[in-house]
């Protein structure tokens, strides 16, 4: 019952206009920001850690992560009015990448509205296979469902049965997409660092770009004033990748942080990148 309740306000969010989701969004996120609690610690712990110390900034910050977390119904349920909005510079790199033929991985980190690039890909250029984490809360997961699976996207589950779904798309020559900075689980990462500090960084984007020299793109959805829609950026991993694991997660946080440079209001700061996962080793001690 709660569950359908949930999917047909997301289906009422859907239909308002994106500048008044946006709006709202902002209002909501300057509000939960202005409540003290672990929230606000984080968020202006890891902004401080990036060189962002101000608390204008933060305020900036918390108000966009509202932003985007009101825009996810648009995005989910109107996907096609959505990609309509987006425009870009970097087509160019895209088409570059899927003319090779053998696959294409495509990283997004938390970064503007990331639930944006994956549907724009496989909008203009084909099926593309996503993975994600399943909720936790069981009434989210009918909302989930409907939204992470569309004509042209497929979503699969963060586990050993969705990296195997993105071997065989990549081996096909189709495109697959993740968040690299999801922290991953214990054994699956290595400890790299991510603005000026050790962060547990998933191994897998590597592990997959070996699997036919595929080409590696970086993208993120910036979030365009008075809701005009997203800008997409994308940027191309330098090619051969490095033969180390930890060189390889190295370029990927250093291509992360080049592009939240560019809009570093709409990272989600408030994210637990620095955690230290059950069963990862601790992190080197400086010296």
């Amino acid at each position: 019952m709660l569950s359908t309740m949930l999917l047909f306000l997301f289906r009422l969010l859907a239909c308002a206009p994106l500048p008044l989701l946006h709006g709202l969004g902002r209002i909501g996120g300057r509000i939960v920001y202005a409540l003290p609690g672990r929230y606000r610690q984080r968020l202006r712990a890891n902004a401080r850690q990036a060189g962002y110390p101000d608390a204008a900034f933060a305020r900036r910050a918390a108000a966009q992560a509202g932003a985007m977390i009101m825009e996810l119904p648009k995005v989910w349920l109107r996907t096609a009015q959505s990609v309509s909005r987006v425009v870009t510079d970097d087509d160019h790199v895209i088409a570059d990448a899927v003319a090779r033929g053998g696959g294409v991985l495509c990283l997004t980190p938390h970064l503007g509205c990331f639930e944006i690039t994956a549907r724009y890909m496989a909008a203009t250029r084909g099926p593309m296979t996503v993975m994600f984490r399943p909720p936790r809360q069981d009434i989210l997961k009918p909302v989930m469902e409907q939204a992470r699976n569309t004509g042209t996207l497929n979503a699969v589950p963060a586990t050993l049965r969705g990296v195997r779904e993105f071997v065989r798309t990549l081996r096909r020559g189709g495109a697959v997409g993740l968040l690299p900075d999801q922290v991953p689980g214990g054994g699956d990462g290595v400890w790299v660092p991510f603005f000026g500090r050790l962060a547990y960084t998933m191994t897998l984007p590597g592990k997959l770009a070996a699997q036919g020299d595929v080409p590696v793109l970086v993208a993120a959805g910036e979030r365009l004033p008075h809701g005009r829609g997203w800008r997409l950026h994308v940027v191309r991993l330098p090619e051969p990748l490095p033969a180390a694991a930890s060189d390889q997660a190295a370029l990927v946080n250093q291509a992360m942080e080049s592009l939240i440079r560019r809009i570093p209001d709409q990272y989600l700061w408030s994210y637990n990148r620095y955690k230290r996962p059950r069963g990862a080793t601790p992190p080197p001690v400086s010296p």
